[in-house]
Protein backbone atom coordinates (compact mmCIF):
# COMPACT_ATOMS: atom_id res chain seq x y z
CA UNK A 1 0.00 0.00 0.00
CA UNK A 2 1.35 3.63 -0.71
CA UNK A 3 0.55 6.11 1.69
CA UNK A 4 -1.20 8.87 0.00
CA UNK A 5 -3.10 11.59 0.38
CA UNK A 6 -3.70 10.63 4.02
CA UNK A 7 -4.41 12.61 6.74
CA UNK A 8 -3.46 12.04 10.21
CA UNK A 9 -2.86 8.06 10.10
CA UNK A 10 -3.66 6.03 13.41
CA UNK A 11 -0.87 3.36 14.55
CA UNK A 12 -2.98 0.79 13.22
CA UNK A 13 -2.61 2.07 10.02
CA UNK A 14 0.65 1.48 9.31
CA UNK A 15 1.92 -1.55 7.45
CA UNK A 16 5.54 -2.69 6.72
CA UNK A 17 6.64 -1.59 3.43
CA UNK A 18 4.03 1.35 3.34
CA UNK A 19 5.86 3.61 1.01
CA UNK A 20 5.15 7.52 0.73
CA UNK A 21 6.80 10.36 -1.85
CA UNK A 22 6.47 14.28 -1.41
CA UNK A 23 6.12 16.87 -3.48
CA UNK A 24 9.57 18.54 -3.76
CA UNK A 25 11.31 22.15 -2.66
CA UNK A 26 13.61 24.17 -4.03
CA UNK A 27 16.42 25.19 -1.49
CA UNK A 28 16.86 29.09 -1.51
CA UNK A 29 19.85 30.89 -0.43
CA UNK A 30 17.46 32.43 1.74
CA UNK A 31 16.71 29.42 3.34
CA UNK A 32 20.57 29.36 4.42
CA UNK A 33 20.35 32.71 5.42
CA UNK A 34 17.79 31.91 7.88
CA UNK A 35 18.75 28.38 8.95
CA UNK A 36 22.54 29.98 9.80
CA UNK A 37 20.85 32.81 11.91
CA UNK A 38 18.31 30.77 13.65
CA UNK A 39 20.67 28.06 14.27
CA UNK A 40 23.72 30.19 15.26
CA UNK A 41 25.67 28.09 12.50
CA UNK A 42 27.23 30.88 10.57
CA UNK A 43 30.26 28.48 8.72
CA UNK A 44 31.66 30.05 6.06
CA UNK A 45 31.05 26.86 3.88
CA UNK A 46 27.40 28.22 3.56
CA UNK A 47 28.14 31.48 4.15
CA UNK A 48 31.02 32.75 2.03
CA UNK A 49 31.06 32.17 -1.58
CA UNK A 50 34.62 33.08 -1.62
CA UNK A 51 35.52 30.51 1.29
CA UNK A 52 33.03 27.62 -0.61
CA UNK A 53 34.92 27.90 -3.91
CA UNK A 54 38.13 26.77 -2.24
CA UNK A 55 36.83 23.63 -0.89
CA UNK A 56 36.34 20.50 -1.74
CA UNK A 57 32.23 21.22 -2.93
CA UNK A 58 33.26 24.58 -5.13
CA UNK A 59 30.91 26.52 -3.99
CA UNK A 60 28.52 27.15 -0.94
CA UNK A 61 25.82 24.03 0.64
CA UNK A 62 23.26 24.24 2.62
CA UNK A 63 23.89 23.35 6.30
CA UNK A 64 23.22 19.18 6.33
CA UNK A 65 20.78 19.85 9.69
CA UNK A 66 18.82 22.52 7.25
CA UNK A 67 18.11 19.05 4.52
CA UNK A 68 17.23 17.26 7.43
CA UNK A 69 14.67 20.20 8.59
CA UNK A 70 13.61 20.85 5.53
CA UNK A 71 13.15 16.97 4.98
CA UNK A 72 10.57 16.62 8.08
CA UNK A 73 8.75 19.61 6.67
CA UNK A 74 7.94 17.79 3.51
CA UNK A 75 6.76 14.98 5.66
CA UNK A 76 4.88 17.04 7.63
CA UNK A 77 2.81 18.98 4.91
CA UNK A 78 1.91 14.87 3.09
CA UNK A 79 -0.85 14.74 6.12
CA UNK A 80 -0.54 11.58 7.39
CA UNK A 81 1.35 12.35 10.57
CA UNK A 82 -1.57 15.32 11.29
CA UNK A 83 -2.93 15.31 14.96
CA UNK A 84 -1.34 11.93 15.00
CA UNK A 85 1.85 12.24 16.13
CA UNK A 86 2.76 12.18 20.07
CA UNK A 87 6.12 12.47 19.68
CA UNK A 88 9.56 12.37 17.49
CA UNK A 89 11.40 9.77 19.34
CA UNK A 90 14.33 9.33 17.54
CA UNK A 91 17.09 10.03 14.13
CA UNK A 92 20.02 8.03 13.01
CA UNK A 93 20.90 10.29 9.77
CA UNK A 94 23.68 10.33 7.21
CA UNK A 95 24.67 13.12 5.20
CA UNK A 96 25.33 11.39 1.60
CA UNK A 97 26.38 14.43 -0.96
CA UNK A 98 25.92 18.13 -0.61
CA UNK A 99 22.78 20.12 -0.96
CA UNK A 100 23.74 23.10 -2.87
CA UNK A 101 21.66 26.36 -3.26
CA UNK A 102 19.22 25.85 -6.06
CA UNK A 103 19.12 22.04 -5.67
CA UNK A 104 14.94 20.85 -5.57
CA UNK A 105 15.11 18.19 -2.61
CA UNK A 106 12.45 15.33 -1.87
CA UNK A 107 11.24 13.01 0.73
CA UNK A 108 10.90 8.95 -0.21
CA UNK A 109 9.86 6.79 3.10
CA UNK A 110 9.15 3.66 3.71
CA UNK A 111 7.62 1.69 6.89
CA UNK A 112 10.30 -0.67 8.41
CA UNK A 113 9.05 -1.39 11.82
CA UNK A 114 5.61 -0.89 14.06
CA UNK A 115 5.74 -2.20 17.51
CA UNK A 116 2.96 -1.12 19.73
CA UNK A 117 2.69 0.20 23.49
CA UNK A 118 -0.57 -0.67 24.35
CA UNK A 119 0.37 1.17 27.79
CA UNK A 120 0.94 4.57 26.29
CA UNK A 121 -2.27 3.76 23.42
CA UNK A 122 0.19 4.60 21.01
CA UNK A 123 2.79 2.74 18.99
CA UNK A 124 5.95 3.18 17.77
CA UNK A 125 6.78 3.41 13.59
CA UNK A 126 10.24 3.59 11.97
CA UNK A 127 10.50 4.88 8.25
CA UNK A 128 13.44 4.48 6.67
CA UNK A 129 13.87 7.42 4.98
CA UNK A 130 16.02 9.02 1.97
CA UNK A 131 16.17 12.58 0.73
CA UNK A 132 17.04 12.55 -3.13
CA UNK A 133 17.88 15.99 -5.24
CA UNK A 134 16.28 16.57 -8.89
CA UNK A 135 19.45 14.65 -10.35
CA UNK A 136 17.33 11.54 -8.24
CA UNK A 137 21.00 11.58 -6.47
CA UNK A 138 20.34 10.17 -2.47
CA UNK A 139 21.91 13.17 -0.32
CA UNK A 140 20.78 12.43 2.65
CA UNK A 141 18.92 9.37 4.49
CA UNK A 142 18.46 7.67 8.11
CA UNK A 143 15.93 6.44 10.11
CA UNK A 144 12.91 8.43 12.18
CA UNK A 145 11.37 6.59 14.73
CA UNK A 146 7.73 7.96 15.95
CA UNK A 147 5.52 7.53 18.48
CA UNK A 148 1.99 7.08 16.86
CA UNK A 149 -1.28 7.42 18.31
CA UNK A 150 -3.81 4.53 18.57
CA UNK A 151 -7.15 5.06 17.12
CA UNK A 152 -9.47 6.28 19.75
CA UNK A 153 -12.08 3.10 20.79
CA UNK A 154 -14.98 4.97 19.68
CA UNK A 155 -13.84 5.11 15.76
Amino acid sequence: MALKNLHGLYFEEFQIGDKITSTSRTVTEADITAFAGLSGDYNELHTSETYAAGTMFGKRIAHGLLGLSIASGLAFQMGFLIGTVDAFRGVEWEFSAPIFIGDTIHLDAEVAETKPFPRLNNGRVVFKVSVLNQNNQTVQRGTWSLLIRNRPKSQ
